[in-house]
Formats: structure tokens, sequence, C-alpha cells
């Protein structure tokens, strides 16, 4: 396992430029995000896809979601109406994922298997943004929750030492704030909350 140590506020571009190749090379990573640290791998990536759901003991169930710089990006993704994306527009970037319907553009393992939907999250965090800048493409992501733990894991020696056997990459940015991302459906008539996290969205359901 490779381990980056990355200044939090003013990313190494050198550093990153060598994360975003490990992602490339088709390997799982774990970084930092504006709520705490998180799994990510390239988009169409096999054998990293496999080990983030082996390590999390994901079933085909599971609601993937994508990490976009931007909303220029949310397109080839996501079907979103004109009223949606105002709202999206609004609450982002932030620690807010969105559940919206995919397009066929995304890879049929990624989209929820019955409700064809995707998450969509846009990062206020540097170094996650300094990493879509490198690849130049959404990242597949997925919370550092393990099944054994209730808690998201935060201090990267821990994680270090728990996982550094079944990832290939670490990016080192110091203990982060424990807390989950709010996700919200927006594939109804009406915004749901699916969870509560960092994000206040009750601006949203109105």
């Amino acid at each position: 396992m490779q381990t980056f140590y990355i200044h939090p506020e003013n990313p190494q571009p050198r550093l990153i430029d060598q994360a975003a190749d490990l992602l490339r090379n088709d390997q799982l990573l774990i970084y930092p995000t504006d709520t705490s640290y998180a799994f990510g791998c390239r988009l169409g990536a096999k054998d990293a896809l496999e080990k983030l759901k082996l390590i999390r003991e994901l079933d085909d169930k599971h609601q993937f979601t994508l990490l976009c710089r931007d909303l220029s990006e949310i397109a080839t993704y996501a079907t979103v109406d004109n009223n949606q994306f105002k709202q999206l527009k609004a609450h982002t970037p932030a620690p807010i994922t969105f559940i919206l319907n995919a397009t066929k553009d995304v890879p049929k393992k990624l989209a929820h298997p019955k409700k064809k939907t995707i998450g969509i999250r846009v990062p206020s965090n540097p170094i996650a943004q300094a990493l879509l800048e490198a690849m130049d493409e959404p990242i597949l992501t997925s919370s550092l929750i393990l099944p054994s733990h209730e808690d998201i894991l935060d201090n990267p020696f821990d994680i270090e030492e728990l996982l550094g056997n079944q990832i290939d990459g670490l990016i080192n940015a110091g203990t982060k704030t424990t807390k989950l991302t709010t996700i919200v459906d927006m594939t109804g008539s009406q915004p749901e909350i699916v969870r509560q996290g960092a994000a206040d969205v009750s601006s949203l359901l109105l």
C-alpha cells in the first residue's frame, strides 16, 4: 500500500498526480472528503470495485455514488429537470449525496439494479477537488464504513493498520471530523431525506 501525506488545505500537485495514477491503474484508494475518509476508484474499474465490495461486504443492491467536480458533469450520468438543477446548484458543493435517475451512460453494475438510480456528490474538500481535477472525470466513491465497525474510521493510522493489506493507496491528511453525508432522494415529486447527516437540507424540502 502506498501512503501519500498530503496537506489538507494546499494539496501538493505531485502527490495528487501520483494518487490519480493509482486510480487510473484500477486500484483502490482511501482519500479525505468534506465529511470523512472514503473509498475511491475509477469509474469502470473492475479489480478496485471488487476489492471495495469485498471489504464493505456490499451486495448488488448497493447504491453507489459518483464524486463530481461540479454540476457540468452531472448530465452525463443523471437525468435532471430545470427545477432539480436549480436545487442542486443552490446546494453544491456540500456534504450531500443526491439520488438521481441514472442515464444509460452509467455502467449497469453501478446504477441501482431495480431503481436505476445513481448517487451524485460535489465535494468542497481541496484534496478531493484536486484529485477530481487530475482525473478529469468523476470518481466512484463509498463511505469508509466497515461491516465490523459501527463508526466511520477517522484516524489514518487506524485505517492503515486495519486495511493496509486490502487497499492500494491512502491519502493521509490527518484525523478527520467524522460525519456522514446527508442523502437526499430527488427521484420523486418532492425531495426526500434518506439519511440526515452533516448538511442541513431543510430549505430543499420547502
